[in-house]
């Protein structure tokens, strides 16, 4: 249950920091009420995750992949451009949190 937690968490974030862009400041009722409600349960799944594993990592893989997914829908659906160093910069990050997930003895297996 703790990745499904996880996952849960970096969905409703990815979900909730998308809306953010059509809610127009906060000004458009539907996308703010999204952004709030993603937003409530990336958080409450994120602080169930916390039973298990430590809030650096926790952190690290949730940030890192919420960063790569709101990057490819920017790119996909707001036909934002990613350059070189962008992507670079994604790589690693990807990287990164496969290293934690590979090698880290933090994460209880």
């Amino acid at each position: 249950m703790k990745w499904i937690y996880l996952s849960i968490a970096i969905l409703a974030e990815v979900t909730a920091t998308s809306a953010l862009k059509y809610s127009e400041g906060f000004s458009k009722l539907i996308p703010s009420l999204i952004v709030i409600l993603g937003y409530g349960i990336s958080f409450y799944f994120l602080s169930l995750t916390l039973r298990y594993f430590p809030i650096g990592v926790v952190y690290a893989i949730w940030s890192g992949l919420g960063i790569t997914l709101i990057s490819i829908i920017g790119w996909i659906f707001f036909k934002q451009h990613l350059d070189t160093a962008t992507l670079l910069g994604i790589g690693l990050i990807v990287a990164g949190v496969m290293v934690i997930n590979l090698y880290s003895e933090s994460l209880p297996q």
